[in-house]
């Protein structure tokens, strides 16, 4: 072999190994973004409580009696009594709801981020702290205590009958201000198994990620079978190298199917959203609009000097139709979503309009898609 036929050959191999390491546009997904593991969930804790040290921003107690009664069972716990007739008129006190999610796995000793909403009448929560606050789940049992500053993402001001506020002054967060006491059983599997649960229910798509399992993990055998269109049953290892095993499994690439085709119309507010699925039978739309216009004026009619006439008021109604010029436009079957909007732009549809219009496609058949209102 020569030199130039050696140069030649290395100069392949370098444009080969170019062309592979190019990246390629792909659509696939992880099986992390479209699965979750059975069994492994996050649970709602839920605990109520008192934030104190406001700055007489806190709750009006002629209309909130149990913070009153909170207040004083906890002084009597503290070994603090009151006089049986005292009432007391609190300024820097605030019922409030605290509320966190408990993750998968966490065990004693960690901590977990707080919400704290107000359930009285408090001004703002700004500047209180939380007293310690056992949160409970569904069951009844205590799984974290929480406690600490609030962290409150707005400020207001108020004198006289002028006010001024920015963001919601009622919601707190507390970072880290829950410790777990209490952990959750969670088993990763049952037995010899695991299984994927669907985000979405797609027969299409689990069938597509049972055999990305299949021919990424074991070719020879089949380890992954679907058992309806969101649940996959998976053969895993037993012990701790089952952790190293769902790794592989989340990491996977898969191209799932797309959706069914649906417009989701919010009637309230006039929004529409279409996904790219949506297709259009022949037929031919027309829009207009008709504007009905009432103008009153008064005028007044004044007499000539030095004549018995009177000041007379009179009211001139005039009454204007302007009707928009009407268009008929006419759409292709099977068109895409872009040449859909393009045209009901075309005829000058407004938001609140392609409500109408498009429950009158759906009705005549033209439109190729679930209609979903909101």
């Amino acid at each position: 072999m020569t030199i130039f036929q050696h140069s030649i050959n290395i100069f392949k191999i370098l444009i080969l190994a170019f062309i592979v390491s190019v990246p390629t546009t792909s659509y696939a997904e992880r099986i992390k973004d479209l699965a979750s593991i059975q069994g492994v969930r996050e649970n709602q804790l839920l605990g109520y409580g008192l934030v104190v040290g406001l700055d007489n921003s806190g709750d009006l107690t002629t209309q909130t009696p149990f913070t009153v009664q909170s207040v004083v069972s906890m002084l009597t716990q503290m070994g603090v009594s009151l006089p049986p007739n005292i009432t007391l008129q609190l300024k820097n006190v605030a019922a409030v709801m605290v509320t966190a999610m408990l993750p998968p796995f966490a065990r004693p000793g960690q901590t977990i981020d707080v919400t704290v909403s107000s359930m009285g009448n408090a001004k703002s929560l700004r500047g209180g702290t939380l007293l310690m606050t056992p949160l409970k789940g569904a069951d009844g049992q205590v799984y974290a205590m929480s406690q600490g500053n609030l962290l409150v993402g707005g400020v207001g001001a108020a004198i006289g009958n002028a006010k001024v506020q920015v963001n919601h002054l009622g919601v707190g967060r507390i970072p880290g201000g829950a410790t777990i006491e209490r952990s959750v059983p969670t088993v990763l599997g049952q037995g010899d198994f695991i299984h994927l649960e669907l985000k979405s229910m797609d027969f299409t798509t689990a069938t597509r990620l049972v055999a990305a399992i299949n021919s990424n993990l074991s070719p020879s055998t089949e380890i992954a079978a679907a058992l309806d269109g969101r649940t996959i049953q998976v053969r895993a290892p037993i012990g701790t190298a089952r952790v190293a095993f769902v790794s592989q499994i989340e990491n996977l690439q898969v191209d799932p199917s797309r959706g069914r085709a649906r417009v989701i119309v919010n009637a309230r507010t006039g929004t529409v959203a279409m996904n790219q699925m949506v297709t259009l039978q022949n037929f031919a739309i027309s829009h207009g609009n008709l504007t009905v216009v009432i103008d009153s004026d008064i005028t007044v009619s004044q007499p000539n000097p030095l004549s018995d006439g009177k000041t007379v008021q009179t009211e001139k109604n005039t009454i204007d139709i302007k009707s928009d010029e009407g268009r008929l436009v006419m759409l292709d079957k099977g068109v895409s979503l872009g040449e859909v909007v393009k045209a009901l732009n075309s005829i000058g549809a407004t938001p609140q309009d392609l409500l109408a219009i498009l429950q009158a496609m759906k009705s005549a058949g033209a439109l190729r898609a679930e209609l979903d209102i909101i």
